[in-house]
Order: C-alpha cells, then sequence, then structure tokens
C-alpha cells in the first residue's frame, strides 16, 4: 500500500479506491458498500473495465458535508422543556 506520504496533491486527482479508503479513514469494503447502497462520495467506473476512481476534490468534499456538530443537548432541552 502507498499511504498518505504518497497521496497526490493535485485536487482533480483520480484516486484508486485503496488511496480514497485511506484518505477518508475507512476501509476498502466501506466504500464498496456505499457505492452498493448509492450513498458516499461520487465515484467514476472507467469504461470497460472494473477500476473505480475517485476524484480527490470530491472526497474532500464529502469529508466537508460529513462534519456533524456537537451533539450536546441543552439542559432545558434534556429535561423536556424547550
Amino acid at each position: 500500500m502507498l499511504g498518505l506520504s504518497y497521496m497526490p496533491l493535485d485536487r482533480d486527482a483520480a484516486l484508486p479506491e485503496n488511496l480514497a479508503a485511506e484518505l477518508l479513514g475507512v476501509s476498502v469494503r466501506t466504500l464498496q458498500a456505499w457505492r452498493l447502497r448509492g450513498v458516499g462520495p461520487p465515484y467514476a467506473k472507467l469504461l470497460g473495465s472494473r477500476a473505480i476512481r475517485y476524484r480527490r476534490s470530491d472526497l474532500i468534499q464529502f469529508l466537508e458535508k460529513s462534519i456533524v456538530q456537537s451533539a450536546a443537548i441543552p439542559p432545558r432541552m434534556a429535561r423536556g422543556r424547550l
């Protein structure tokens, strides 16, 4: 495995599954499951091939859209009052 130290810096670089998974911090199997369910980052399937590629910029955008604010519940709401 090449690892993140070999990650192309070009934002439009087409990354193979293993580098895409590493950038997102998930397994290749998770990426495959997301594709089957129609969720996850956009990808390209190369014509006449089984090869899948992810644009680095799409992966970064997917991560940015996935940011969640703190799930802490304000004390008033925790007691059932607004």
